[in-house]
């Protein structure tokens, strides 16, 4: 293949991660907004992916971040980038088909990672540089999400404890459209930057660019804010159930404090180049939400498979990313391409079995698998175990009407027998005497 040719095919594989990142982290900003109800579906993914473009022109530390300080940049190739990428992408498809709210950051570094060290050996990769703007922020980044937002959280409930219920969630439903605003924004002068940062390693390997370049072209920062907006647009609503309804269950007090939280660690990062993954932080301002507000439910469960993914990210993806620079090399970057189309067109069809969309992104969580374990076996039934959590939630429903109407019924005919019971005790009282 022609190097200006496998450019494009790179440049258009890195704008189609942006878009990956763009409809994998919407929940990031948007979920709680959308659970809460402070915003209808279709308006939170639309103001998020509008302020997700405009945040792309605000902030460039973390594109030179990804260029320059993880690997070596004088060793990567156009082959090399390609590998990364689809490694990246092929990890954000999977945790979202599985709905994970997992790293789109750590994913990109992991599939970087994993090719230089195929192409390259460990001399390749800048460790100092992957530990200290990686994954130290990694491992502190959730836990101080997580403090922030429980003290903000008990601050606000403290606060807030003498005002009428409906009162406050009236106002902060107002509140929350302003800080998950501020969220999309700090979103995208981080995770916009990072395509930036990929698209500048391919122009730096195919000596378009000098190679000690830390300027970011303008066509690569309107092309990447354009492919992060429409796919925060076409909304992640697996992920925003998940981190909507699976961890906490919200009310507006929390939802504003986890919003003003993310965006404040976000922007914090942003301001000094480290490649945070804001899927972290929201997932432990969320966390924090629940932890500072007394009475609330956080489903420990839930955020601990979350952790799990965490965890095998960066390796998962760099798995990927190894072995398809391997493929590169025995079948060429066509084969890498198809590869990647054939994982993307599997994972689209995989989730129309059970679709997740904008009407019913809010449905109750299903999280009470024993429960529907016991009712299939109580019942010789095994075929309630493949229903999706709407057709649970319509059973439950109408078992529960049947349950109501029953007991009515039990009711009117228990007065109907007492007053008949009556009529005869009076007509044989009147007969006797």
């Amino acid at each position: 293949m022609t190097e200006p040719a496998l450019l494009v095919i790179v440049i258009a594989t890195a704008l189609a991660f942006d878009f990956t990142n763009g409809f994998h982290d919407t929940g990031n900003a948007m979920a709680t907004s959308i659970a809460t109800r402070a915003l209808t579906p279709r308006r939170a993914v639309l103001l998020s992916a509008s302020l997700n473009m405009l945040g792309a022109f605000l902030s460039f530390a973390v594109a030179k971040t990804i260029a320059n300080g993880i690997v070596d940049a004088g060793l990567v190739t156009l082959d090399v980038v390609l590998a990364g990428l689809v490694g990246a992408i092929v990890w954000n498809l999977l945790t979202w088909l599985l709905g994970i709210p997992s790293s789109s950051s750590h994913a990109l570094v992991g599939g970087m990672v994993g090719a230089v060290l195929a192409a390259s050996g460990a001399g390749g990769v800048l460790w100092k540089g992957l530990v200290a703007k990686v994954l130290i922020p990694a491992l502190v980044a959730p836990l101080v999400a997580i403090l922030v937002a429980g003290v903000a959280t008990w601050l606000v409930v403290r606060i807030t404890k003498d005002v009428p219920q409906q009162k406050n969630d009236r106002m902060f439903r107002w509140g929350q459209i302003g800080s998950a605003s501020l969220v999309s924004l700090a979103h995208g002068t981080n995770d916009a930057q990072k395509s930036m940062g990929i698209i500048l390693l391919a122009l730096i390997a195919s000596d378009a660019v000098p190679g000690d370049s830390t300027g970011v072209p303008l066509w690569v920062i309107v092309s990447c804010a354009l492919a992060m907006a429409l796919g925060t647009y076409t909304g992640g609503w697996r992920v925003i159930r998940t981190l909507g309804k699976g961890l906490v269950e919200l009310e507006p007090r929390q939802g504003m404090a986890a919003e003003s939280s993310s965006a404040a660690v976000i922007l914090l990062s942003s301001h000094f180049g480290y490649s945070l993954s804001t899927t972290h932080v929201a997932t432990g301002s969320i966390l924090g939400s629940g932890v500072g507000m007394k009475g609330a439910r956080v489903r420990w469960s839930v955020a601990g498979r979350m952790f799990i993914a965490w965890l095998i990210t960066v390796p998962a993806a760099g798995l990927v990313g190894y072995d398809c620079y391997g493929l590169n090399e025995l079948a060429g970057p066509y084969a890498v391409f198809g590869f990647l189309l054939v994982i993307a067109g599997a994972c689209a069809a995989w989730s129309r079995r059970r679709p997740v969309n904008h009407k019913n992104v809010n449905d109750a969580w299903e999280d009470d698998a024993g429960a529907m374990i016991a009712e299939s076996v109580a019942q010789h039934d095994p075929s309630l175990l493949r229903l999706s959590p709407a057709q649970r939630k319509r059973r439950k429903k109408a078992a529960k009407l049947a349950k109501k109407q029953a007991k009515k019924l039990a009711k009117k005919q228990a007065k109907k027998v007492a007053k008949e019971s009556a009529n005869k005790a009076a007509k044989e009282e009147t007969n006797g005497v």
